[in-house]
């Protein structure tokens, strides 16, 4: 029998509680239960839990043991569990994997009950933070971080990011609610190393690293989105999203083709275990209004059915003159718990955007003596007819099960819409006579169409052991058909196009008579096979290998078999640094053709990156230090000779090759302080020439909140800051010949202020371009400059229920 100096600390407190009861009898029962707490702690179990979110840890600690755990999901507080692995007495368990945290335990019968420890002066509280997991990554909604706990896109391995061997930024939930981001071009403005340029009212480009990025994830599941029609992707609303993630580089292993600068996965908002919900309504400069409504939760007794539902409905006028917008938002979804370990997932989602006075360009950059075309910001070269509507539509549906020796298999089929209906006239063609007004023309045209695309993915992933240590791997493949079908149309020969006056331009002119033009139904297939592994060297070092396998078929070009590699390794230096290189690729096929009439081999991204990363308070603060260099290969350049059908000829080259580094930080920095923000550094070039010079080679991000100590916490303020240096391109200048037009470097300062007016009920207010700056973004394809939004403002009323 165990003396009660041989007791853990728990079982001599059971103990000595009973003991010194006054009733005999509760002195020997108070003996009888210690002594069983004992046998049961001293039992050896085996077990097997990741460093994760506290709650899932608890989950899985009971699941292992076989006892009950008991705990309220408010006192897990942004707490993250230490890793445990091996046969462990069940107090030793407990105790390992709660080093570092705020909580504390005790054991009742074949129960653990888990309690936030009481806060004495010195101790520093944490963010009130409820985090739960999946496997996607970390839900970070209502954990009010600006950094995530752990993420699954760039290898499909749920890990954080210190983990990842690729810089990796997360815009969270709370960052979109503090900074009133309601679209996707409001989170990449805010997203360090991402650079948003405007080409028209309708649509932008993002560029990361030096290359234009249109490849977007829905939860993980590719999309491409083609620029030059626009369909939805850069218009999408954020009301139905849980964060967005930016994994930046090649991401050929799990998007298959695109480009090498980065890849946009947005993760959408889960069902909630309890019935709670919010309402939002807003206003704001320019006769902006906007209403939402999410609700969620459980729908049986049971809470075995769980769903949510969010609309949002959006109406106002622009800084530009006639320019009108309306957006219908709809999103649905429903989680089914068909057994204690099989998750079914079913949901659907809605976009219209329905503008008035579309642009399909901007104001020319010179006048016809070259000199610089002022015009004001509110000047609208567009038609009042001029439309540019797009939309989506997307349903899905997921399976996971988790096996009981830690595996997850998982399939994810996905049917998404994105369509467009264009009919467009801009008094953008030309250069004008600054005397007469004479010179300039409309661009006109009429574009119906949508892209039906039909997405399937299914993996298997786990963990396993070889030569004494535990490793994780994944196996998966994906499939996809997509069907653009469109029709074109044109002005007819008697429609005139000139315009009298440029500089009396007001849009109002009479819409033509569409004449047909060209229809396009053209199929596109890709199918992929996957695989990554995560490998243990040694307890400080993990290799990530991988790799994937496409074939690729469309209406011109046909490629079978390109393998994508994988590579990633990472050193832990201390108990919060990291040191990481990797490799990864993409390509994209191209249907240029050479002399011989051979189709150009696809483009290859092959990005490098060496970095270091930093984790601090159990994961609520990460940095990232990172070097990279991406090389895009087979780049296209003419011939000036013709292919044998008559189409223009092109070589493959060595391409674009851009370098640079990249500094970040995110999370909680004190108590009530968060921040996420970065300064990236690029040079890409060509030959030796510097290329797209239209987005910036330096750029500085920074949001941050602080909400006010003690009997002031009602109150959060906040401020958001970009910098970007000097942008510029080459441009045709009438009497001059070529010339470089260029943006000077600029501030933008964004602020925020938030008020709990109840225990329910919220106002906030947001200022944009604060010092109201005036800014220009450059379409160096046209010889045409767009204006930056001028300084507004928005005030919202929300409340939670």
């Amino acid at each position: 029998m165990p003396t009660l100096h041989d007791l853990t600390p728990l079982a001599r407190a059971l103990m000595l509680r009973h003991i010194f009861r006054k009733s005999p009898l509760n002195t020997a029962v108070g003996i009888a239960l210690a002594l069983t707490a004992v046998q049961a702690q001293a039992q050896e179990v085996q077990f097997h839990i990741p460093a994760q979110p506290l709650a899932s840890a608890l989950q899985e600690l009971g699941r292992q043991a076989n006892y009950q755990v008991l705990y309220n999901q408010e006192d897990m507080e942004g707490n993250r569990s230490s890793a445990i692995d091996g046969s462990l007495p069940l107090a030793q368990a407990v105790g390992d994997l709660l080093k570092g945290t705020n909580i504390d335990y005790r054991i009742d019968g074949n129960a653990i009950v888990f309690k936030k420890k009481t806060a004495d002066s010195s101790a520093v509280e944490l963010s009130n933070m409820v985090i739960l997991s999946n496997s996607s990554g970390t839900i970070t909604e209502d954990s009010k971080s600006y950094t995530p706990g752990t993420l699954a896109t760039a290898t499909r391995l749920v890990l954080t990011p210190r983990e990842t061997p690729q810089s990796i930024t997360v815009v969270t939930r709370q960052i979109m609610d503090d900074f009133n981001m309601d679209s996707i071009d409001e989170v990449m403005n805010a997203t360090p190393g991402v650079s948003v340029t405007g080409v028209d009212s309708d649509r932008t480009s993002y560029n990361v690293r030096g290359f234009a990025v249109n490849n977007f994830q829905y939860d993980g599941i590719p999309s491409t989105r083609v620029a030059t029609y626009s369909a939805g992707h850069t218009l999408t609303d954020m009301a139905i999203y849980d964060r967005v993630e930016i994994l930046k580089g090649s991401t050929g292993l799990l998007t298959g083709t695109g480009t090498p600068g980065a890849s946009f996965n947005l993760i959408r908002k889960k069902p909630t275990d309890e019935f709670r919900g919010h309402a939002t309504v807003s206003a704001g400069s320019w006769d902006n209004y906007r209403t939402e409504l999410d609700i969620g939760g459980p729908l049986t007794g049971s809470g075995n059915i769980r769903g949510r539902a969010v609309a949002a409905y959006e109406d106002g006028n622009s800084y530009l003159d006639n320019y009108e917008k309306k957006k219908t938002v709809y999103y649905g979804v429903l989680e089914f718990d068909l057994t204690p370990d099989t998750l079914l997932t079913l949901g659907g989602d809605y976009q219209d955007n329905e503008p008035t006075a579309s642009t399909w360009g901007a104001p020319m950059i010179y006048d016809s003596n070259g000199n610089i075309n002022k015009q004001s910001r509110s000047f609208n070269a567009g038609a009042d007819w001029s439309s540019w509507e797009q939309y989506t539509r997307s349903v899905f549906a997921t399976l996971e099960h988790t096996f009981a020796n830690n595996w997850l298999g998982k399939v994810h089929l996905n049917h998404q819409i994105n369509g467009y209906d264009a009919k467009l006239a801009t008094a953008s063609s030309g250069n004008p006579n600054p005397d007469t007004g004479t010179g300039v023309s409309l661009w006109t045209g009429k574009y119906v169409g949508e892209t039906k695309t039909n997405s399937a993915d299914l993996y298997l992933t786990g963990p396993f052991e070889l030569f004494g240590m535990e490793h994780e791997l994944v196996v998966g493949g994906t499939i996809s058909r997509k069907h653009w079908d469109a029709t074109n149309y044109t002005r007819p020969s008697t429609y005139s196009t000139s315009v009298d006056n440029y500089y009396e331009w007001d849009g109002d002119i009479a819409e033509p008579d569409w004449v047909f033009s060209r229809a396009y139904d053209e199929i596109t297939r890709e199918k992929g096979f996957y695989t990554t592994g995560r490998f243990s060297l040694t307890d400080n070092l993990k290799l990530i290998l991988g790799g994937r396998v496409s074939d690729y078929r469309a209406e011109t070009v046909s490629k079978n078999g390109v393998f994508t590699p994988y590579a990633g390794l990472v050193y832990d230096l201390t108990e919060n640094f990291s040191a990481y290189a990797s490799y990864t690729s993409i390509f994209s096929p191209q249907t240029l053709k050479t002399e011989q009439g051979n189709v150009l081999d696809p483009l290859e991204g092959d990005s490098y990156e060496v970095g270091i990363k930093g984790e601090f308070f159990n994961g609520r603060l990460n940095s990232n230090i990172a070097y990279f260099e991406i090389k895009q290969d087979n780049y296209a350049v003419a011939t000036g000779n013709r292919a044998p059908d008559g189409t223009n000829a092109y070589r493959a080259e060595q391409g674009v090759i851009a370098k640079g580094y990249e500094l970040e930080l995110s999370g909680e920095i004190a108590p009530g302080w968060n921040l996420m923000g970065g300064y990236t550094h690029k040079v890409a070039k060509r030959d030796g020439e510097k290329v797209n010079t239209i987005s910036p080679e330096d750029q500085f991000n920074i949001n941050t909140s602080y909400t006010l100590p003690g009997k002031y916490n009602r109150l959060t303020v906040g401020a958001g800051a970009r910098w970007q240096g000097k942008t510029w391109d080459e441009m045709t200048r009438p009497t001059v010949g070529t010339d470089d037009f260029t943006q000077d470097s600029y501030w933008l300062l964004n602020l925020m202020a938030r008020y709990k007016v109840t225990s329910n009920v919220t106002a906030s207010v947001n200022v944009n371009n604060l010092l109201d700056k005036k800014y220009v973004t450059i379409n160096n394809n046209y010889g045409l400059y767009l204006w930056g939004e001028p300084r507004n403002i928005t005030g919202s009323i929300r409340w939670d229920f």
